[in-house]
C-alpha cells in the first residue's frame, strides 16, 4: 500500500513543484522590479538629428529633466525655446517608453546672399539693409523680413510696384544660397490731388502750397510727384500754416487719404478740410509786468494791427520782435505770451502780448552731436547765446535758423534739456550733415550775353571750418569770365568776413561800341553785420584793363582810349535787406548804397556812388507788386577822365524795350554807345498767375513799366565827334512770361518804348534762358 501512490497525491506534488518554482523566480526578479521607475517618469533623454549643435546645448533649452515625470506643458515650452534659437526648422519631442526623444532638423547655413534685377538701388545698399548674412543660420522668417525691408527701400523712392521673390538654392553640407529676385517696377507717381471742403481757395492754389505735386512730364528732375507718407504729413502742416496766415483761425485738416490705383500705377490723394470762418485782428495790445518798461515803445515792434486779417506767422514774428527788444534793454529773463481770444460773433481775434519775467534759467552747456566733419566752433559761433548766458527762447530759435541758413546740414534740431540744477538747462544740438561740395554745369542764352556756358566747382565748408572756396569759368559768345574766390566767414574768430578774388574777364562790345575789352585783377573784401538785416562790406580792387580791337570806323572817343589802364579802387556798401527770399521775392525791402573811390596805385581817379531800392508786397493770393529803382553818378578828379569800362551803360535788362547800351550818349556819326556819368532807372512790376494754367506748371505772368535815363558827356570828345545826348526820361511798358522750367528759369518779355529819342536803339523782345545742374 505504501509502495503504491494514489493518483490525487501525484497531481498535488506536480502543482506544488510548479508553485515553488514560480515563487523562487519572483524572489529572484523582485529586486530588479522594485528598482524600475513608475509609469510616465523620464528615465533618459536622447537627442537625434543634430549635426552642428552639441547635445548639451540642446538639453540646456529643455525644461524636462531625468527622473521627473513627463509634463506636456513643459514639453511645449521646451519646443518653443528650441524654435526660438533659430537653429532648427523642425523639432519633435516625444516619449518612447521611459526615454524622452528629441528629434531636431537643423536650419542650413547661408553660403552667400545675392540680388538680381536691381538697377536703381545698388547691391551695397541692399546688403546693408538685409539681416541675412553669409555664415549665419538660415531662417525663413528672417528672409521674409528682408523682403519687407527691400520693399520699404523701393517705396521710399516711389516704386510701389516693386516686387521681391526670394529664391533658396540648397547646396551640399547643409548650406544654401539666398537670392532675392527683384522687379523694380516704375515710379509710382501722384495722379491727382483733390481737396474737399475748400471754398475760399481753389484746388490749384492749395496744390501750390503743399510739397507733393501731381505727376507731369516736366517734373522728371524732381521727386515731389512721388508718393511719400512722411511728405503727406508735411502737406497737412503746410495747409494749416497757409490758412492760419490767411485769417482762418479755426481751420483743420479732417483727413488726408492716399489711394493706390487698381493698376498700381499712381496714387489719388484727397485732403478733406474744414476752413471755418475768416477772422480779422480785433484789439491788439501789449501789457508788461516789468516796472519802468514803456509798453508804447514795445507796440512799435508789432507787425500786426487791428483790422488786418489774422495771421499766425505775424503773431509769432511780433513775439520774437518784442522779446528781442526787451532783451536789448537789459531784461535777461523775458517771456512774451500772446493771449488770443476769438470773438466768434464778429469774427475777430483779440491779441494781448503779455510781457512778463520768465523763469531764471541759465545755459549750463551746449552739447553738439552729429557733426562728423564740421568743427564744433563753426556751430557754436552761430549761436546768439553762450554757456552761462540767460536762457532766451527767441535767441535759441534765431540760432537754429542761422545754423540752417549755413547750408551745411540737412537737419538741425535744438532742444532744451534739464541741467544739473533747477535753474540750469542744457542745449542739445543735433545736426545731420549734408554734402557741401558742388560741381555745376550751366548753359543759357540771353539777348545781351548771347550763348553762355559755365562750369563751377565749389566747397562751402572747406576743412569743416566753414570756409568757402569757388572756381568758376563762364564762356560765352559775347562775354567770358574766370574767377577763383576764397571766403573766411569768421576772420580771426570774429563776426567779420574776409575774402579774396582773382578774376579775368573778356567782353565783345563790337555790336554796341565797336571795341572789345579784357581785364585781369584781384580784390580783397571784408564785411560785418550790425543787425540781422543791416550789413556793411568793404572791397579793394586792383585790375588792369585792355581796350583792343577798336575798329577804324569807331568813334574818336573810343579810339583815344585804346590800350591798357590800371584801376585801384576802394569801395564800401551798406545794405538793409528784409526780403523773405532772394529769388521769387514776395515781401520785404532792400535798400543798398555804395560809394567807390579810384586813386593812388592806378591811373584812374574818380568817385562813384550808387543807390538801389526795392519793395515787394503781396496784393492778394499769388499776386505780388514790386517797385525797384537805382540812381548813380561818377565824377573824375585830378584832371582825369573816366575810361569807357568804368562808365554807366543803360538798356537791356536795366531798361526793357531798349537794346543793351541803347540809351545814353552816342556818337552821331558812328552810332557807338559812349556811356554816361549819371543815370536813374525805376520799374513797377506785377507778378500774377496765368488764368487756366495750373500753378504747378510754373508759369507766371508779368506786367511792367520801366523808366530811366543816362546822360553826362566827358570832355574828351574831339572836333570831328558829334555826341547825341539828352536827359529826357525814357519810358516803356510791356508784358512777359516767366517759366520755372526743369532746365532753369526762362523769361520772355515784350516791351513797347513809349518815350525815347530818335537815336536810341530799341529792342521789343528780350529772351533769356539758363540752367544749372
Amino acid at each position: 500500500m505504501n509502495s503504491t501512490a494514489r493518483p490525487g497525491m501525484y497531481r498535488w506534488t506536480s502543482f506544488g513543484k510548479a508553485l515553488l518554482t514560480l515563487v523562487a523566480l519572483c524572489a529572484i526578479a523582485w529586486p530588479a522590479v522594485a528598482q524600475r521607475a513608475p509609469a510616465g517618469t523620464i528615465a533618459g533623454i536622447q537627442i537625434q538629428g543634430n549635426v552642428r549643435s552639441e547635445p548639451e546645448t540642446i538639453r540646456s533649452y529643455l525644461q524636462l529633466k531625468v527622473g521627473e515625470p513627463f509634463d506636456a506643458a513643459a514639453a511645449d515650452r521646451s519646443l518653443k525655446a528650441l524654435f526660438a534659437t533659430g537653429l532648427f526648422s523642425d523639432v519633435v519631442i516625444e516619449m518612447q517608453g521611459s526615454t524622452l526623444v528629441v528629434k531636431v532638423t537643423e536650419n542650413p547655413i547661408i553660403n552667400r546672399v545675392a540680388f538680381e534685377g536691381n538697377k536703381k538701388v545698388d547691391d551695397d545698399k541692399l546688403r546693408d539693409e538685409v539681416q541675412s548674412k553669409p555664415r549665419q543660420v538660415f531662417t525663413r522668417a528672417r528672409v521674409q523680413a528682408d523682403v519687407d525691408r527691400i520693399l520699404t527701400i523701393y517705396r521710399r523712392s516711389g516704386r510701389y510696384n516693386a516686387s521681391v521673390e526670394p529664391k533658396i538654392i540648397r547646396l551640399e553640407q547643409g548650406r544654401v544660397d539666398v537670392v532675392f529676385e527683384i522687379n523694380e517696377g516704375d515710379v509710382t507717381g501722384v495722379k491727382r490731388i483733390s481737396f474737399v471742403g475748400n471754398q475760399a481757395f481753389g484746388d490749384g492754389t492749395l496744390r501750390g502750397k503743399i510739397r507733393t505735386s501731381e505727376s507731369a512730364w516736366w517734373r522728371f528732375l524732381s521727386s515731389d510727384d512721388r508718393f511719400d507718407p512722411d511728405r503727406l504729413n508735411l502737406d497737412r502742416e503746410l495747409l494749416r500754416k497757409f490758412y492760419l496766415s490767411e485769417g482762418y483761425a479755426d481751420f483743420r485738416v479732417v483727413s488726408s487719404v492716399a489711394e493706390l490705383a487698381p493698376n498700381r500705377e499712381g496714387f489719388f490723394i484727397t485732403f478733406t478740410i474744414n476752413e471755418g470762418d475768416r477772422y480779422k485782428f480785433g484789439k491788439v495790445d501789449v501789457t508788461s509786468r516789468f516796472q519802468g518798461l514803456n509798453v508804447d515803445v514795445l507796440k512799435t515792434f508789432l507787425t500786426i494791427a487791428a483790422g488786418d486779417w489774422y495771421d499766425a506767422d505775424e503773431v509769432e514774428k511780433s513775439v520774437s520782435n518784442i522779446s528781442e527788444a526787451v532783451g536789448s534793454l537789459g531784461y535777461a529773463f523775458v517771456d512774451v505770451r500772446p493771449n488770443i481770444q476769438r470773438n466768434r460773433d464778429n469774427n475777430t481775434v483779440d491779441v494781448t502780448f503779455d510781457v512778463q519775467e520768465g523763469p531764471r534759467v541759465y545755459v549750463e552747456r551746449i552739447n553738439i552731436s552729429g557733426n562728423t566733419r564740421t568743427l564744433d566752433k563753426v556751430i557754436r559761433r552761430e549761436f546768439r547765446l553762450a554757456e552761462g548766458d540767460a536762457f532766451n527762447t527767441a535767441k535759441v530759435r534765431r540760432s537754429q535758423q542761422r545754423l540752417r541758413n549755413l547750408g551745411f546740414f540737412e537737419k538741425v534740431d535744438v532742444a532744451a534739456a534739464p541741467g544739473s540744477a533747477p535753474d540750469k538747462t542744457n542745449l542739445e544740438v543735433q545736426v545731420v550733415e549734408q554734402s557741401t561740395g558742388e560741381i555745376s554745369f550751366g548753359a543759357g542764352y540771353s539777348s545781351s550775353s548771347g550763348v553762355v556756358g559755365t562750369i563751377s566747382v565749389r566747397e562751402r565748408n572747406l576743412r569743416g571750418a566753414g570756409e568757402d572756396v569757388n572756381l568758376s569759368v563762364s564762356l560765352g559768345t559775347q562775354s567770358s569770365q574766370g574767377t577763383i574766390s576764397f571766403t573766411q566767414p569768421y576772420f580771426l574768430d570774429r563776426e567779420l568776413s574776409a575774402g579774396v578774388d582773382l578774376f579775368v574777364t573778356q567782353n565783345d562790345r563790337q555790336s554796341t561800341s565797336s571795341y572789345s575789352d579784357s581785364s585781369l585783377g584781384f580784390a580783397f573784401r571784408g564785411g560785418w553785420a550790425y543787425t540781422e538785416a543791416l550789413r556793411q562790406t568793404l572791397r579793394y580792387t586792383l585790375k588792369q584793363t585792355n581796350i583792343y580791337d577798336v575798329q577804324y570806323w569807331a568813334s574818336s572817343v573810343i579810339q583815344a582810349q585804346a590800350g591798357y589802364s590800371t584801376l585801384s579802387e576802394l569801395s564800401t556798401t551798406v545794405a538793409w535787406d528784409t526780403r523773405d527770399q532772394r529769388l521769387n521775392t514776395t515781401k520785404g525791402w532792400l535798400l543798398r548804397g555804395s560809394l567807390s573811390a579810384a586813386g593812388p596805385g592806378g591811373d584812374q581817379f574818380y568817385l562813384r556812388g550808387n543807390v538801389d531800392a526795392a519793395y515787394f508786397q503781396p496784393l492778394f493770393a499769388e499776386v505780388v507788386a514790386s517797385i525797384t529803382g537805382s540812381v548813380g553818378a561818377i565824377a573824375p578828379y585830378s584832371n582825369a577822365y573816366v575810361r569807357l569800362n568804368n562808365l554807366f551803360f543803360l538798356g537791356g535788362d536795366s531798361l526793357r524795350g531798349f537794346a543793351v547800351g541803347g540809351v545814353g550818349p552816342r556818337d552821331g556819326y558812328t552810332t557807338d554807345s559812349l556811356g554816361g556819368t549819371y543815370f536813374y532807372t525805376a520799374s513797377a512790376e506785377l507778378s500774377f498767375p496765368i488764368p487756366l494754367v495750373p500753378k504747378e506748371v510754373g508759369l507766371v505772368g508779368k506786367a511792367f513799366t520801366d523808366i530811366g535815363s543816362l546822360w553826362g558827356v566827358q570832355s574828351v570828345t574831339s572836333n570831328n565827334t558829334s555826341v547825341l545826348t539828352s536827359e529826357l526820361m525814357r519810358v516803356s511798358a510791356g508784358i512777359g512770361i516767366q517759366w520755372a522750367s526743369p532746365f532753369g528759369p526762362i523769361r520772355i518779355d515784350y516791351a513797347l518804348p513809349l518815350q525815347y529819342e530818335p537815336w536810341d536803339k530799341l529792342q521789343n523782345v528780350r529772351f533769356s534762358f539758363g540752367t544749372r545742374f
